[in-house]
């Protein structure tokens, strides 16, 4: 018979495992020291460089890594992590940072370090993503999607190493959002000790499925459209997290995630439904955050018909933005008047915004040849977000809308890895997506979804590319001065909504369910979730369904 100190067999509902006789105690201390979170889908990857999906950043940014530094506080001020500090030149083309000293990787059962964190590991995350002849460089398809989008490559003339603590970023130009993309959920750092490990057993592939980070958790399981098991980095160097186990348990259905968070079978859950049923339990907290975001349909712009902005314009003329928001968003939303929200310092309120108009869709749609109407092909993306909860729901009102001016409208959605690969290469007419911002500067929503760069990169999905706009923007990161900046933002604003490569639709709150025994922050504003400081004390002695292993410090290595 096992000991109740052994490692059990993981086990979630369905996951059956056979226990040995441990008392209640043993297994209310067990409860409180695991989270069980209900996550809508799988991640692309174990290295967020490697994707901008919300749900691989949820799953990988702030569990298993750091960056050199991160944004804080109310104010969203950036603040230290890796870097204890660091100084920028007057000429803005300097950065130099200064590296703390005490920070370990991960020790798992692939690989032990033998040091600490140090330059060599800033050098590796960045140069791998600069240096198409880097040796890690094309590992995992050599694309960096949101490094590419900001094209990073054009900024970063050079990494220099001071010393083993110390180094210096030399930049072709200034940037205004330089710092603010280091400080993003793609900026993280990986091990360079582990890499050469990987290199010297022709295994480099592994580098981002089996991750090692300096992150608060390491990874320890993970089984594909099921879950992910997490452990506690005992040797973090801000201190242990409050949890010693932490498992996703993958539900792409929402009405199963509602389901087992109704029945304790998970602790929280992402993006939940039927919000009444859990604001009636009294075990049960929805919450909610604003969020900096924006759903929005967009067109593929390389492909008839909307290679015509004329029938970009008509068709976004013909979407009822306000009823979408009643049903899908349920009014937990703001009508989007543009790709910014309002809630941002560059959001100009002068930028007109597109109205409702299905009479002026069908003029326009005969003054580009398509008086008769067309056929045409709405992607929808197959997992909740924050900015679309229910796709497939908004895809249906929009093709109820097109029907009233001649569209015939069919709706395609695929698992979300398969969506995601088959959007980027262009396969789509039309799609619905979203963005949620990265870090609080604007351009974080310019760049990133409609820039050529993002074209090239298959970020901007839309695959539109107007040099004009690109000006703007590049001249906008050339001055720190708020006032100009907002001044060029709102040119850009005005030329998408001349060019509608995109229909912005709305920018929505990020709901949450979690019982009342969990404690601490999980949402941000931007970027992804964390359970860093998060904790769990049972509101009695009564055991869920859920029977989670008892980890030991020996498991956990």
């Amino acid at each position: 018979m096992m000991n109740c100190k052994t490692l059990y067999y993981l086990t979630i509902t369905t996951l059956v495992s056979v226990l040995t006789a441990c008392n209640d105690s043993d297994k209310l201390s067990l409860s409180e020291r695991s989270i069980i979170y209900c996550s809508e889908g799988s991640p692309e990857t174990f290295n967020p460089q490697l994707s901008t999906s919300g749900t691989t950043s949820d799953a990988t940014s702030k569990q298993l890594y750091n960056a050199l530094i991160v944004y804080k506080g109310k104010n969203n001020t950036l603040a230290p992590s890796l870097a204890r500090s660091w100084h920028v030149t007057e000429d803005g083309k300097k950065v130099t940072f200064y590296l703390r000293k005490d920070v370990s990787f991960h020790q798992t059962n692939y690989f032990t370090p033998t040091r600490l964190f140090n330059a060599d590991d800033v050098l590796f995350s960045f140069n791998r993503i600069l240096d198409n002849n880097h040796p890690f460089h094309n590992v995992s398809g050599g694309q960096y999607p949101f490094f590419e989008s900001v094209r990073f490559s054009e900024l970063v003339e050079k990494i220099e190493k001071i010393n083993d603590f110390t180094v210096r970023f030399i930049l072709k130009r200034s940037d205004s959002s330089f710092l603010a993309n280091l400080a993003t959920d793609f900026s993280i750092i990986l091990s360079a000790e582990y890499a050469k490990q990987l290199q010297h057993q022709q295994t480099k592939h592994e580098l981002d499925i089996f991750p090692i980070g300096t992150g608060p958790f390491k990874l320890k399981d993970y089984r594909v459209g099921s879950l992910i098991r997490f452990y506690r980095h005992d040797s973090y160097w801000q201190g242990k997290a409050k949890i010693e186990q932490l498992v996703y348990d993958i539900s792409p259905e929402k009405r199963n995630r509602l389901t087992k968070l109704l029945a304790k079978e998970c602790d929280v859950s992402s993006y939940p439904i039927a919000h009444e049923k859990i604001t009636e339990r009294d075990d049960l907290t929805l919450e909610s955050i604003t969020s900096l975001n924006v759903g929005y349909f967009g067109f593929n712009t390389q492909k008839k018909p909307f290679d015509n902005k004329l029938v970009r314009q008509a068709i976004s003329l013909a979407i009822n933005k306000q009823a979408i928001i009643d049903t899908v968003y349920q009014g937990q939303a703001a009508r989007a008047k543009s790709l910014l929200p309002e809630t941002s310092w560059a959001f100009d309120n002068k930028t007109p915004e597109l109205g409702y108009d299905p009479q002026k869709a069908k003029a326009l749609l005969s003054l580009a040849g398509y008086a008769q109407g067309f056929t045409m092909d709405i992607w929808a993306i197959p997992v909740q977000r924050a900015y679309n909860p229910n796709a497939v729901t908004m895809a249906k009102l929009i093709q109820a809308d097109l029907r009233k001016i001649g569209v015939t409208v069919k709706i395609i959605t695929y698992e979300w890895s398969t969506f995601l690969r088959r959007l980027s290469l262009g396969e789509h007419q039309s799609f619905l997506l979203g963005w949620t911002a990265d870090h609080p500067d604007p351009d974080n929503f310019f760049t990133p979804i409609l820039s050529c760069s993002a074209s090239e990169s298959g970020n901007n999905r839309t695959f539109w590319c107007n040099k004009e706009y690109d000006k703007l923007l590049e001249k906008a990161l050339k001055t720190t001065r708020v006032k100009e900046r907002k001044e060029y933002y709102a040119k850009a604003m005005m030329i998408i909504n001349e060019e509608m490569p995109l229909l912005p639709i709305a920018h929505s709150k990020r709901f949450q369910g979690r019982g009342n025994d969990v404690k601490g922050n999980i949402l941000e504003s931007f970027g992804g979730i964390s359970f860093y400081n998060v904790s769990k004390k049972p509101l009695n002695s009564k055991v869920g369904n859920v029977i989670l292993p008892e980890i030991t410090d020996k498991a956990s290595n």
